[in-house]
C-alpha cells in the first residue's frame, strides 16, 4: 500500500488527516509500518556508538513513531465516534499488539539505561527547564512501566498488559452493544406522554431508523439517570427505562460485569508486581494527589454533607409525590427522582426544561455562546471550513485564529448521537502541538445530542449547553498549547488536573453578557427575558445534593474496585461487590444510583480513569477557586484571560501542574470555594 495516506504527513491545512482518502483497509498496514519504523528508530538510539545525550536519546524518542502516532490518533477517534464491524475487528486485533509494542519500548533495558544515565546527570547537562522535566518524566514513565523488573517479572507484565488491552476493547464494544440493545421501544402515545412535541417526533424518527415504524424509541445515554426521565409522565415507562439503564451488562449474560471483575484482578496483580499495594496506589503516585490518603481524605470530607443534602431533597420530593398521587405511603424511587424534581423546580422557580429549550438552539449556542465567549476572554476567532472534511458527514471543521489573526489550529465538532458512536462526551486530538515537530493542534469534541428530524433545529437542555462549554474547555487546552515537546502537549497532564480547564470553561455559559448573546428564542430571535434567566440560574442550584451523591457514588465505586489487593480481587461477584462498596462508603441510597454502575462504567474499564474518577471533584477544587478569581479584582476580562492562558493553558505538562496553578493564582488552591458552590458548608 504505497499510497497509504498515513505513510506521509498530510498536505491538508494543519495536517488534518485526509479522511476523504482514508479507507478502513489503510489502518492495519499503517499500524504495522508505524510500529516497525518506531522499533527501528529505538534500535538506532540504543545502538548508537556515542554516549547518551539529550538530543540523541530523549529528543530522538520524541521524534520517533510519527507514522504510528498519525494512524493511532485517527483510528482510535473513529473507533469511538463512528465504529463499524470492520473497525471493531481491527480494534480487537490491534489492541494487544499496541500494548505489546509499548512494552517493547518501555521494557527495553538498553533504552532505559541511556535515559537513566541522563536522569542521574541532568543537573550537569545545561538543560532548559522543559528539557530537564522531560528527562525526569521519561525516566518516571519507564520505571512505572516496569523497566527495573527482572526478566521473569517483565514476561508476566507483558501478559497482563496484553490481556488488559483485549479486555478494555471488549468492554467498550460490549457496552455499545448493550446500550443499543437496551433502547426502549414504545408502542402507544400514552407511553410518551409528557415529552415535548419535538422530543416525540425525534423518538418516532429514531424508531423508524431502527426498523420500528409507527413506534417511539428512547435510546439510552451512557449514564444511569437518563435525562428523559425528567419529562416522562408515565411512571411505568420511567421504571422500565431506568431498569433497562441500570441492568446493562449485568444478568446471566452480563459480559461486562464479569470483565470488570477480571480487569480489577489483573490490575491488582500488575500493581503488586510493580511494588504497590493496589492499583489505586499505583495510579495516584504520579497524579497531583500523590497519595491514596489524600484522595480518601477529600472524599470523606464531602460524603456526609452531600448525603445530608440529598436526604433533605428526598424528603421534599417524597412529600410532593404523596400529595400528587394521594398515596400517603408512596415511596420515591430512582425513576421518580428526576420527574418530581422537575415538577418542584417548575413550581419553586416557575421554570421547566421545556420552557428553556427554545432558547438553546445548537448553532446559536456554539457560535454565539461557546465561540463568542472564547473571543471575549482570549481574543480568538473562528471560520468554518466547509472545504475540509471530517471522518463523518456530520463532523464540522472550523479554523481557529489567534488574536493577531495567525492560525492556531483546527476544531472539529461532532455533536449528534448515532448507533456507531459510544455514549458520553469527550475531547480527542488528531494532531498535537509541538515546536519540535512543527505541528499545530487539530482537536475534536464529541457529544451525543439527540439529532432532530431533518429540517428541524437541534434544541439543547441546559446540561447539553454545559457539556458543550465543558468539552470546548479541553479543546482550548489543546489549541493554546505552546510547548516544544509532544510529550507535554495540550492535555498531557495528570488525570486529576486535566478536567480543571474544561470545568473552568463552564463558567461562561451563565455569565450574563455571554448568556444574553446566545440565549435567544429559536423562532422569534428574542433574547431570554432577564427574569427567566435569573430564575433558571437559581433553579440550577436545586438538586445539588442529588448531583453530588450521584457523582461521589461513582467515584467511590471506582476507588473500591481499585483498592483491592491482588489476593482479593479474583472470584468476586460484581453486583454484590458494588452494593457492599456503596454501603461501606456511605452512599448506598436506593433512589440515587451511582452515575455509572460497574458494567457500563467505561471511564474506568475502557478509558483512562481507573482509580481516577475522583479527578473531576479534585479538579473542581481548582476550578471553583479560579472562577472566584475571575470574578474578583480590577483587571479586564481579556487581561485575565491572557494571564490564565499564559500561565496555565499554554503550558501543558511542561511544568508541574500545581506549580502552574500557583503561578497563575499566586498561591496554592483552596477548597472553600468548592464547598460553597456545592452547598457543603454548614
Amino acid at each position: 500500500m504505497a499510497s497509504n495516506p498515513f505513510f506521509e504527513r498530510s498536505a491538508l491545512p494543519y495536517e488534518l488527516p485526509a479522511f476523504a482518502e482514508i479507507d478502513d483497509e489503510h489502518y492495519l498496514p499503517a499500524f504495522e509500518r508505524g510500529m516497525a519504523e518506531q522499533l527501528a528508530e529505538i534500535a538506532a538510539i540504543t545502538g548508537a556508538a556515542e554516549p547518551p545525550s539529550f538530543v540523541n536519546t530523549i529528543e530522538a524518542l520524541e521524534r520517533s513513531g510519527q507514522v504510528l502516532h498519525r494512524v493511532a490518533r485517527a483510528f482510535f477517534n473513529v473507533a469511538s465516534s463512528d465504529s463499524s464491524a470492520r473497525i471493531r475487528e481491527i480494534e480487537a486485533e490491534i489492541s494487544p499488539r499496541w500494548a505489546a509494542h509499548e512494552d517493547a519500548i518501555n521494557l527495553d533495558r538498553s533504552l532505559f539505561a541511556r535515559v537513566d544515565e541522563l536522569y542521574r546527570r541532568r543537573a550537569e547537562l545545561g538543560l532548559a527547564a522543559e528539557q530537564t522535566r522531560l528527562v525526569e518524566q521519561y525516566r518516571l514513565r519507564f520505571v512505572r512501566a516496569g523497566a527495573r523488573l527482572d526478566a521473569e517479572q517483565q514476561a508476566r507484565l507483558r501478559e497482563l498488559n496484553a490481556e488488559l488491552a483485549v479486555a478494555a476493547t471488549e468492554f467498550k464494544q460490549n457496552n455499545l452493544d448493550d446500550t443499543n440493545a437496551a433502547t426502549l421501544i414504545l408502542g402507544s402515545a400514552d407511553e410518551v406522554s409528557g415529552l415535548a412535541a419535538g422530543a416525540v417526533t425525534a423518538a418516532a424518527e429514531n424508531a423508524r431508523a431502527l426498523g420500528h415504524s409507527g413506534s417511539w424509541a428512547l435510546s439510552l445515554q451512557n449514564v444511569s439517570n437518563q435525562p428523559v426521565l425528567a419529562q416522562l409522565a408515565n411512571r411505568s415507562v420511567r421504571e422500565r427505562l431506568m431498569t433497562a439503564s441500570l441492568n446493562r451488562g449485568f444478568g446471566p449474560d452480563g459480559r461486562n460485569a464479569a470483565l470488570a471483575v477480571r480487569m480489577a484482578a489483573l490490575r491488582a496483580e500488575r500493581a503488586a508486581l510493580l511494588g504497590y499495594p493496589d492499583h489505586a496506589a499505583y495510579t495516584v503516585e504520579d497524579q497531583t494527589a500523590e497519595t491514596v490518603a489524600a484522595v480518601e481524605e477529600m472524599l470523606a470530607q464531602l460524603v456526609p454533607p452531600a448525603v445530608a443534602n440529598a436526604e433533605r431533597e428526598a424528603a421534599e420530593l417524597t412529600a410532593v409525590l404523596r400529595a400528587a398521587t394521594g398515596d400517603p405511603n408512596a415511596e420515591l424511587r430512582s425513576w421518580d427522582w428526576q420527574y418530581w424534581s422537575e415538577k418542584v423546580r417548575a413550581e419553586q422557580f416557575s421554570v421547566d426544561a421545556e420552557q428553556l429549550r427554545p432558547y438553546f438552539e445548537l448553532e446559536r449556542v456554539l457560535v454565539d455562546g461557546v465561540f463568542y465567549a472564547a473571543g471575549q476572554v482570549y481574543g480568538i476567532t473562528f471560520r468554518e471550513r466547509t472545504d475540509l472534511l471530517g471522518y463523518h458527514p456530520e463532523v464540522r471543521v472550523f479554523e481557529v485564529f489567534d488574536r493577531d489573526g495567525s492560525g492556531l489550529g483546527l476544531f472539529l465538532g461532532d455533536f449528534f448521537a448515532r448507533p456507531s458512536k459510544r455514549g458520553g462526551a469527550w475531547n480527542r486530538s488528531l494532531v498535537t502541538q509541538s515546536t519540535l515537530l512543527g505541528t499545530s493542534p487539530v482537536v475534536v469534541n464529541n457529544l451525543n445530542i439527540v439529532k432532530p428530524p431533518e429540517g428541524e433545529p437541534a434544541l439543547l437542555t441546559w446540561e447539553n449547553v454545559r457539556t458543550l462549554f465543558h468539552e470546548f474547555g479541553h479543546a482550548l487546552h489543546c489549541l493554546f498549547s505552546n510547548v516544544r515537546y509532544p510529550f507535554f502537549s495540550g492535555t498531557a497532564v495528570p488525570r486529576d488536573f486535566v478536567e480543571f480547564p474544561s470545568q473552568v470553561n463552564e463558567m461562561w455559559m451563565a455569565r450574563p453578557e455571554i448568556l444574553a448573546n446566545y440565549a435567544k428564542h429559536v423562532e422569534t430571535g428574542e433574547p431570554m427575558p432577564a427574569e427567566l434567566a435569573d430564575r433558571m440560574l437559581a433553579a440550577g442550584q436545586f438538586g445539588e445534593g442529588f448531583r453530588t451523591v450521584e457523582y461521589l457514588a461513582a467515584a467511590l465505586l471506582d476507588w473500591a474496585w481499585h483498592r483491592l489487593p491482588a489476593d482479593a480481587a479474583a472470584g468476586i461477584e460484581a453486583e454484590a461487590f458494588e452494593a457492599e462498596a456503596l454501603r461501606k462508603a456511605g452512599v448506598a441510597l436506593d433512589a440515587i444510583p451511582p452515575r455509572y454502575r460497574t458494567a457500563y462504567f467505561s471511564h474506568i474499564f475502557a478509558g483512562g480513569y481507573a482509580a481516577g474518577y475522583y479527578s473531576y471533584i479534585w479538579s473542581e477544587v481548582l476550578d471553583a477557586d479560579t472562577v472566584r478569581w475571575f470574578d474578583e479584582g480590577e483587571q479586564s476580562l481579556r487581561e485575565k484571560g491572557e494571564h490564565f492562558r499564559r500561565e496555565l493553558l499554554s503550558r501543558g505538562g511542561s511544568v508541574d501542574p500545581l506549580d502552574a496553578f500557583a503561578a497563575f493564582r499566586g498561591r496554592p488552591p483552596m477548597i472553600e470555594p468548592l464547598l460553597t458552590r456545592r452547598g457543603l458548608t454548614v
